[in-house]
């Protein structure tokens, strides 16, 4: 009998001493790994620098409306060469000027029949598009001003406020990144400071938003997500965000 008691404490005993064993190895590798997280820092860096569009994006266009497709279709014809000797009188050359087709559809109002609105034909449109694309800034601005007089004198011609681009957008954005990437690391050594440790090798790096805006915008964008371009102004400012995370010692 004293013998079955002593081999049950003794297997109860390599239990116990067991289970300590592993119990102190998954403590002592859950605390070393906490450890690990606690010895880096994670910063944003932000540049930004001033730029200027060089390319402009404009489009006009001709819009009629006729009772059926034939009319709307002689009158859209009659119509573009007041177009064409606009674009030629604001010395846009041919190699500038896309032009798009002609284009008839159905024309959809909505009428109250009844006790309710419904969608009914009321004859047909017809539009035709023309898309300008040049460096010429200033020929683009002196156009979209001129433009105007040409609808006041009763011609059927559209058109939309002209996008302002920037050709070399991928290079700006490179330089900015390596801009970013230093004031991330000046930011850490202002922490490090603090902290009285150093800041070691870059572990991670990520890129955040990349901003066009217009040069006086005051908008505060340091979101991690989304971005903006602003295709409205010549002058702009492009702002890069990126997230450095650095090991520290």
């Amino acid at each position: 009998m004293e013998n079955r008691i002593s081999s049950a404490l003794i297997g109860m005993s390599i239990v116990l001493a067991i289970g300590l064993a592993v119990s102190s190895f998954i403590l002592g590798t859950h605390f070393k790994t906490l450890g690990n997280h606690q010895q880096k820092i994670t910063v944003k860096g932000l540049a930004e620098k001033e730029v200027k569009a060089d390319l402009a994006e404009w489009s006009v266009g001709i819009a009629v409306k006729e009772e059926n497709f034939a009319k709307t279709l002689q009158k859209l014809r009659a119509s573009r060469p007041a177009l064409d000797e606009f674009l030629k009188r604001q010395g846009f050359p041919e190699t500038e000027i896309v032009v798009g087709s002609e284009s008839v559809v159905p024309n959809m109002e909505d009428e109250y029949i009844g006790t309710a609105y419904r969608r009914v034909q009321k004859g047909f449109r017809g539009s035709q598009t023309f898309w300008i694309r040049s460096r010429d800034l200033p020929r683009i601005i002196q156009a979209d001003k001129e433009i105007i007089q040409s609808v006041a004198d009763g011609n059927p011609i559209t058109y939309k406020a002209p996008n302002y681009l920037i050709d070399d957008l991928e290079n700006i954005k490179m330089s900015l990144i390596g801009a970013a990437t230093e004031n991330a690391r000046q930011r850490a050594g202002e922490f490090a400071k603090v902290g009285q440790v150093k800041i070691g090798t870059m572990r991670a790096a990520s890129q955040g938003a990349f901003y066009i805006l217009s040069a006086n915008s005051d908008t505060d964008t340091s979101d991690d997500y989304g971005g903006i371009y602003d295709k409205s102004t010549i002058d702009k400012k492009a702002r890069v965000v990126v997230t450095i995370e650095y090991g520290i010692e």
